[in-house]
């Protein structure tokens, strides 16, 4: 079996395509289902997020493995099989690996070197093993990518390029300014609680944001999320108090005049009119915030008070979400700025867009990541093939024990006149011989298995010994369910 992954992503298709081919809901578990069912594939796995989509499966036929996933992501996608194709990259085995090593370390993401990448890898392993489509394979393979991630961020610069799609996303709204200056004093409001809403809400808390409002369809989800920023910040937090058939949760800060709020997702048209940052990342399949919904904020926002508007009256929008939040038509329309996901790659691929992005301020980071990378790559592939070959070995010591324990049985019947004594240390020596006779053969085939075209020593070993393919498949078996069992890796296992 062989390691696969079909898909795309904001390197090699344009925002339209990848905001048409969004994953929501159910749908990222329903297309590993599907790969898993499918003929060439015994494993499936999918990473999702908002500017990539990739199928990771373990096939026995490349082309066919090929054609069968590309199809899958165009029936799951709802994108056309013949426009999708254009836009699809394929890589197999150590080139698959490599580039799942790559887009766990930041380097293949829109902003060079972004660390939440590895919490998403975490999900699509998690749901991979709630589904058990994960098997040995993919959770070596996910597992391994979240402990290269890491070593990239702990042992170079690399977070210098920067640190999320959210802070780069904030510094194109800021348009040069610093980012605590520009939004030090507006008021802001959130839309969905998950880990891209909840990252903007505490970016924003950090940079002295007066007020912020999170609102979300779970409305205990975005109550959680106030609270815990209002005790990062120092904040005291209110009592839950009723506003209409509303329920609101205020927590004010001791620095004064920072308020943090959770409201229901039907309160944002309430909201609206009084924010002066919009951040939106939702998962929804349609739009959150259409234009008569904004042009309508704007008006009443007009409508307001001076005072009530202090930082000015326009209206900065961030839609971090694929598919989008906010209409797109919000380009279009006076009063508001809209930042989107496709006007983030676009700025992504400025020579000076993204931050910390100059050649000379990154290149030795980037090397140095790339070095990793590959060094963990040979190391991943030196360990598959070692472990290729680990059921083999045991079967022939499997074999060799039983042949010891026949000799034994006939010995027995041959000598009945043997006192326990004596069965025990003839039965000792005897395994001590073939102990001995099977240590440097084992250890060495390990060794040259674990070398690049090693694969066939297994294959060798089965022949030379007759062993029983049956007894091999059995050992797998039960090494990939032991596998699979086993409490996930403190240092990169299941979030």
């Amino acid at each position: 079996m062989s390691l696969l992954v079909v898909g795309l992503s904001h390197r090699s298709a344009p925002v339209s395509v990848l905001e048409r081919a969004a994953l929501v809901g159910d749908e990222q578990a329903k297309l590993v289902q599907d790969t898993l069912a499918a003929e060439p594939a015994t494993e499936a796995a999918v990473l999702a997020t908002c500017n990539r989509i990739e199928l990771y499966a373990d096939v026995d036929k490349f082309h066919a493995g090929v054609a069968e996933l590309s199809t899958l992501l165009a029936q799951h996608t709802g994108v056309g099989l013949d426009e999708l194709t254009p836009y699809l990259y394929v890589h197999y085995e150590d080139r698959a690996v490599h580039h799942l090593f790559s887009v766990a370390c930041g380097l293949d993401s829109m902003v060079v070197g972004e660390g939440q990448i590895l919490g998403q890898i975490k999900d699509a392993l998690a749901l991979g093993q709630e589904l058990h489509t994960a098997g040995r394979l993919l959770n070596d393979l996910f597992q391994q990518a979240l402990r290269v991630g890491k070593r990239a961020h702990s042992e170079t610069g690399i977070d210098r390029a920067g640190q999320s799609l959210v802070t780069f996303g904030l510094e194109q709204l800021a348009q040069g300014a610093p980012v605590a200056e520009w939004a030090r004093g507006k008021r802001a409001l959130v839309i969905g609680a998950g880990s891209m809403s909840s990252l903007a809400a505490a970016t924003l808390a950090r940079a002295g944001v007066s007020e912020l409002v999170i609102a979300n369809r779970t409305l205990e989800r975005a109550l959680r999320l106030a609270e815990s920023l209002a005790q990062q910040h120092a904040a005291t937090p209110a009592a839950i108090t009723p506003v209409g058939d509303d329920i609101s949760a205020g927590a004010e800060t001791l620095r004064e005049g920072l308020v943090a709020r959770a409201v229901p997702r039907d309160r944002v048209s309430a909201e609206l009119p009084h924010a002066d940052i919009v951040v939106s990342c939702t998962g929804a399949t349609g739009l959150v915030l259409t234009a008569a919904e904004l042009r309508t904020a704007l008006a009443q926002r007009a409508a307001c008070p001076p005072r009530a508007h202090p930082v000015g009256t326009g209206v900065s929008l961030l839609d971090l979400a694929m598919p989008r939040d906010i209409d797109a038509a919000a380009h279009r329309i006076e009063g508001l700025h809209l930042v989107d996901i496709e006007s983030l790659a676009e700025a992504a691929a400025e020579p000076s867009g993204a931050p910390g992005s100059s050649a000379g301020a990154m290149a030795a980071d980037v090397d140095r990541v790339r070095a990793i990378v590959s060094e963990e790559v040979a190391a991943f592939g030196a360990a598959q093939r070692a472990a290729h070959i680990t059921p083999t070995v045991v079967a022939l010591r499997t074999m060799a024990a039983d042949v010891v324990a026949s000799e034994i049985a006939r010995l027995d019947g041959r000598l009945p006149d043997l006192d326990d004594k004596q069965r025990a240390e003839i039965t000792q020596t005897v395994r001590r011989v073939v102990d001995k006779l099977l240590h440097a053969p084992t250890v060495r085939v390990k060794q040259l298995a674990s070398t690049p075209g090693g694969a066939g020593y297994a294959d060798a070993l089965r022949e030379l010994f007759d062993l029983d393919p049956q007894a091999v498949a059995a050992v797998s078996r039960a090494d990939g369910s032991a596998r699979t069992a086993e409490p996930n890796d403190p240092k990169g296992g299941r979030a």
